[in-house]
């Protein structure tokens, strides 16, 4: 997916064209970008990892570990790809685009389609033409949304508790995606409808990309991913099988899982039972 997405930047992008009429809405002032391109990655990627590794060290499962880096570069790169698949295939130019086709202010036109002839720097112009969807906000939506439901489950905010307090913790990381956002439409390299269907794009990506992994947070499983349930399971499977074939082992062999918090799959311990020790425990119960 990195290098899909690699070869995208590379590849030019379709020159829709650009009229005189056209320039009322382009000739914003080119500015520089508030949030760098460079401070995306850390936003998206390196600050939700961060979280993740931290939980890790608190719960030291890792399964979680494992499958919530995944499904957030997951996440990331495949609202890349599609997001620099769509800018190529679009070629919507940016609200600065004069200033990028005219750094001198000074326009000309085709006699006869009234189309622009540029005549600013090459690059700069080809960057002009890759206004939507915006990348910042997919990306931004893409990686933080991923860790709102991450911190949905975590929390679990959806226990039907009332608790609002959760629900802040799961925005706070939509709210960081939003200003981001926002921050392309006020630097003018982006239209507002670009700004929205990145966010819309990235934040629909990162809902399959975390369902992939883990439950919905309305479900009581949604504390640990699917496969952590599923070695879980395997576990037990195999040391009943191995009671059956080997009845002569009288070491516990059996793993049940038991719930030490109110909270479900909270805190899970571990314990060993067999047919002897339920036997005498049964006993002295009696």
């Amino acid at each position: 997916l990195a290098i899909t997405d690699g070869l995208l930047n590379i590849i030019e992008p379709f020159h829709r064209f650009v009229g005189k009429d056209m320039m009322t809405d382009l000739r914003y002032p080119m500015k520089s970008n508030t949030v760098p391109f460079w401070a995306v990655p850390i936003i998206g990627i390196v600050l939700p990892i961060v979280i993740i590794v931290a939980i890790y060290f608190k719960k030291r499962n890792v399964y979680d570990l494992h499958h919530a880096i995944l499904g957030l570069l997951f996440s990331v790169l495949i609202t890349a790809v599609i997001t620099d698949a769509i800018k190529d295939g679009v070629g919507r130019p940016r609200p600065d685009f004069f200033w990028r086709c005219f750094p001198d202010g000074k326009d000309e036109y085709d006699n006869v389609t009234t189309s622009v002839i540029c005549h600013g720097e090459k690059s700069v112009i080809r960057e002009g033409h890759k206004s939507f969807p915006s990348g910042h906000s997919s990306w931004s939506f893409a990686g933080l949304g991923f860790l709102s439901w991450y911190l949905a489950g975590k929390i679990m905010a959806f226990d039907r508790k009332g608790h609002v307090a959760k629900l802040c913790i799961v925005f706070l990381p939509l709210l960081v995606a939003s200003l981001v956002a926002v921050s392309r439409v006020d630097d003018y390299w982006h239209h507002w409808q670009d700004v929205f269907t990145g966010g819309l794009l990235g934040l629909v990506v990162a809902s399959f990309c975390y369902l992939q992994f883990f439950a919905s947070p309305f479900d009581v499983d949604s504390f640990w991913p699917h496969a952590y349930f599923q070695q879980l399971a395997e576990t037990r499977n195999d040391s009943e099988l191995s009671v059956i074939t080997n009845p002569n082992n009288r070491r516990p062999s059996q793993s049940e899982v038991v719930y030490d918090s109110p909270e479900p799959h909270i805190g899970i311990a571990m314990r060993d039972t067999s047919p002897i020790l339920d036997a005498s425990e049964a006993g002295r119960r009696q």
